[in-house]
């Protein structure tokens, strides 16, 4: 936080400097340094590419974020080995029968298998070093993790990291409080809230103890418990199935322990520092289940949930999902070669691989054989594992597709097919879903606690996952609200609900800023309230592999949190009334 102050400061120092010749000059220089590039290089990129090439100054300034890695390694080298001539090293020291490979993107040092894939850890550190986390600690989470570690992976231990060190400096927090920035709302005259910074100045005591910043508090179990499961490699949560449940204490309060109604929040666990402490101070100091649905499925999907659902008794959801790749993909087997070593995928995202990438890797089997030299071996792994690319042929690998997405998702089959909904479309709906059998084994507790049906707010719905787990359990659907923006998932979502035949009644909503107070009156009077808010907010800006604008709950996607927190504590308010 100091280097990007500072940063600031300098650039209002630049902005009287002959350089900002325009206000689009200065925009752009408060943009890229607030993104954590120098100042320096940002002028020299803007000057090199013009105002106009936003793409192409910040592929500049990566380029120069990789190069100065590159020295700093190389001085770090120089010190582990400080024998003469051990930093003049020629770069074409690759051995003669390492015959050279072109599968680099950009033509340096041909003949150089060295430089061919050295440059990958530079690369990873160019994109560490460009989300802004310190050198020292991208260099620790590589050397930790390996330099093929995916990008989430890295993010993940630094925040661990970071988490650790946050916990100490709270031992030593002075006991007088501090004016903080807090994300509060503020009611409009037509009943919606707006989000706003405001200093920390509540007139009502109980809102004050609820949403004071989290850095004010002393530290506590929660916050204990929290790195305990944000560092902990399994992000095995409170329990998975055939596992013995840790001795996790849930001390829930009185407020919520009741579950008038049961809520369920769930985002990325990667999220930035602070990020969930923040979360857990608004959902009533509740300790994040950190969970990896590598345990329900065949893909990762690194996920933190706040809840206030009992965690004794879950069930799994029957019949028990393929929880390896060859499983869930057999016919995959015949052609995936011995030296992939994979079993599981990795997070399936809103994007897939481009028809170039598949096909220089076809090229490069087609040249070398079935048994490529370890470098060509290591370099197709690596798109692999980036792209979740499976084996399809001989010398073919392929992205996967909709439907198999939507298997390992745990979604029925054509679930977001037909329609008029895209390929893309789909993609970047099931990429942003839940993970079926992993939400349902948290709400398994629910079974036979509404045998007439049960109430839903679903917020930030999405494509129904939560609508499809409670349905798996066998759990009525008396009545659903349903709150999405986006067109496309609520058409599916309600194409899905009258082909199963759904007999209670589905309400759609479109922005989560219509759910006002007055309106959550009238549904307490038609419905007979809630009996589970469920829903997972926007994860844009918090998600590790956002660049540009990972800015946390401050974001202009993943503040919609606050809906969220406002829309739960209205909900508790007037029930429990």
């Amino acid at each position: 936080m100091d280097e990007r102050e500072g940063s600031v400061k300098s650039f209002s120092d630049q902005e009287s400097n002959p350089t900002c010749r325009s206000t689009k000059h200065a925009k752009l220089i408060h943009l890229f340094v607030g993104m954590g590039f120098s100042r320096e290089n940002v002028i020299k990129a803007i000057d090199d590419n013009g105002e106009e090439n936003e793409e192409d100054i910040l592929e500049t300034l990566l380029t120069l974020a990789a190069l100065n890695v590159s020295n700093s390694t190389l001085y770090l080298q120089t010190l582990e080995d400080p024998s003469p001539g051990a930093s003049s090293r020629p770069c074409s020291s690759a051995k003669e029968s390492d015959k050279p490979i072109d599968i680099s993107h950009n033509d340096s040092c041909p003949g150089s298998e060295e430089n061919m894939f050295a440059s990958e850890r530079d690369e990873t550190l160019s994109v560490l070093l460009s989300m802004e986390y310190p050198l020292k600690e991208a260099l620790a989470a590589i050397e930790k993790c390996g330099p093929e570690a995916e990008i989430c992976e890295l993010t993940d231990f630094i925040c661990a990291a970071q988490l650790e060190k946050e916990f100490e400096s709270l031992q030593e927090l002075p006991k007088k409080k501090h004016g903080a920035p807090v994300h509060t709302h503020t009611k409009r005259r037509d009943n919606c809230y707006s989000h706003k910074q405001k200093r920390l100045k509540l007139d009502n005591e109980k809102f004050e103890s609820e949403m004071c910043s989290s850095s004010e508090r002393k530290p506590s179990a929660i916050d204990m418990e929290m790195i305990q499961m944000q560092s902990s490699a399994s992000k095995t949560g409170f329990g998975i199935p055939n596992q013995l449940y840790p001795r996790v204490a849930r001390n829930l309060p009185l407020k919520v322990a009741a579950g008038q109604p049961y809520f369920y929040y769930e985002n990325v666990a990667g999220a930035p520092k602070g990020v969930w402490r923040r979360i857990s101070s608004f959902l009533f100091e509740i300790e994040p289940e950190f969970v990896d649905s590598k345990f329900f499925c065949a893909a990762a999907r690194k996920r933190g949930y706040i809840h206030n659902l009992p965690i004794q008794n879950r069930s799994q959801l029957l019949p028990i999902p393929p929880l390896t790749i060859q499983e869930a993909l057999p016919t995959t087997k015949r052609w995936w070669p011995s030296w992939d070593a994979r079993t599981q995928l990795n997070c399936l995202v809103t994007s897939i691989a481009a028809a170039t990438v598949t096909e220089k890797i076809r090229k490069l089997l087609e040249e070398y054989g079935p048994k490529p030299p370890l470098n060509v071996q290591e370099y197709i792994l690596k798109e692999c594992r980036h792209w979740n690319l499976v084996w399809v042929g001989k010398n073919k690998v392929a992205p996967l597709e909709p439907d198999e997405y939507e298997m390992l998702l745990g979604f029925p089959k054509d679930h977001t097919r037909g329609g008029g909904i895209s390929r893309t479309v789909r993609y970047k709906a099931l990429g942003n879903a839940f993970q079926v059998d992993t939400v349902a084994y948290h709400l398994s507790v629910l079974k036979g606690r509404f045998p007439n049906g049960i109430n839903v707010l679903s917020l930030f719905s999405g494509i129904g996952g939560a609508e499809v787990a409670l349905h798996r359990l066998g759990i009525i659907l008396k009545n659903v609200v349903s709150v999405e923006l986006a067109e496309e998932n609520r058409n599916i979502l309600r194409s899905w609900w009258e082909q199963t035949n759904q007999r209670g009644n589905l309400i759609e909503v479109e922005d989560v800023q219509q759910v006002t107070s007055d309106k959550l009156e009238e549904w307490k009077t038609s419905l007979g309230g809630f009996d589970l808010i469920i829903g997972g907010s926007p994860c844009n800006n918090l998600t590790g592999s956002n660049r540009v604008s990972r800015n946390g709950l401050e974001g202009e996607h993943s503040s919609l949190f606050y809906d969220y927190y406002r829309i739960v504590e209205t909900i508790m308010v007037m029930q429990q009334q």
